[in-house]
């Protein structure tokens, strides 16, 4: 079984690099680089989500095509996910046996976004840092908001123009959706979910900001394997 995570806004695969620790070596953890960042940085930014799901698409279909797998999407990745499902299906490749949403609302809400792309850097970086997650150091080092705010922001403009398309047909799969209690989310999203899933959905919560994740990996690594591969 493959899992494939998608980054978070500003991410990049190193934010998983540690899951693969962790997991059983039943459960492959593959961890997709996209533009403007890591081992892609320099390629030019997405102009929008679709591009960014075609691309995705473009680095997986080979493999999706003989292989079980799974989508795991924190925040930024959750839209990503999503409408990766929907590229999958249309272009008529095997569904993924689960997907793992995780740190922001269901898709058919309208995220009321903390941070904007047009705000000042330094209103900017002070919002993204009160979201945990992120190192003092982003607003000290000159060098580092260099790099990473023009990747950031492009991710989050990206997030503000994403226009939620009902489909005639709801997600196929199960589905576990993964919340942070303190994190900027709508207590009512659960019902959003039902309406976009008509399969098993489970919802985990966890004490933790919007970066919840850095503080339970052993515990989310070790439900999905429960979900990915029950004989465990």
């Amino acid at each position: 079984m493959k899992l494939f995570c998608l980054p978070f806004a500003g991410g990049s695969k190193r934010a998983y690099s540690n899951w693969s620790k962790l997991a059983n070596r039943a459960m492959e953890i593959e961890a997709i680089e996209i533009k403007g960042r890591g081992e892609r940085f320099g390629q030019d930014f997405y102009e929008d989500m679709t591009e960014a799901v075609d691309d995705i698409y473009s680095l997986i279909k080979d493999q999706i095509q003989k292989d079980d797998y799974a989508l795991y999407g924190h925040s930024m990745g959750t839209l990503l996910a999503y409408e990766l499902y929907y590229k999958v299906t249309a272009e008529g490749q095997r569904k993924p046996a689960h997907i793992f949403f995780s740190g922001r609302q269901s898709p058919i809400v309208k995220n009321n976004m903390y941070v904007s792309s047009t705000m000042p850097d330094d209103e900017f970086i002070a919002k993204i840092i009160a979201l945990g997650g992120t190192h003092e150091e982003l607003s000290q080092s000159k060098e580092l908001m260099r790099f990473y705010l023009p990747v950031l922001k492009n991710d989050i403009r990206i997030m503000e123009n994403y226009e939620f398309q009902q489909r005639a047909e709801k997600i196929k799969c199960d589905i576990s959706v993964f919340i942070g209690l303190e994190d900027r989310i709508d207590g009512k999203q659960e019902i959003a979910w039902d309406d976009l899933c008509e399969q098993r959905i489970k919802f985990y919560h966890f004490m933790g900001d919007h970066f919840f994740i850095n503080d339970h990996t052993r515990t989310i690594v070790n439900i999905m394997e429960g979900e990915l591969l029950p004989e465990k």
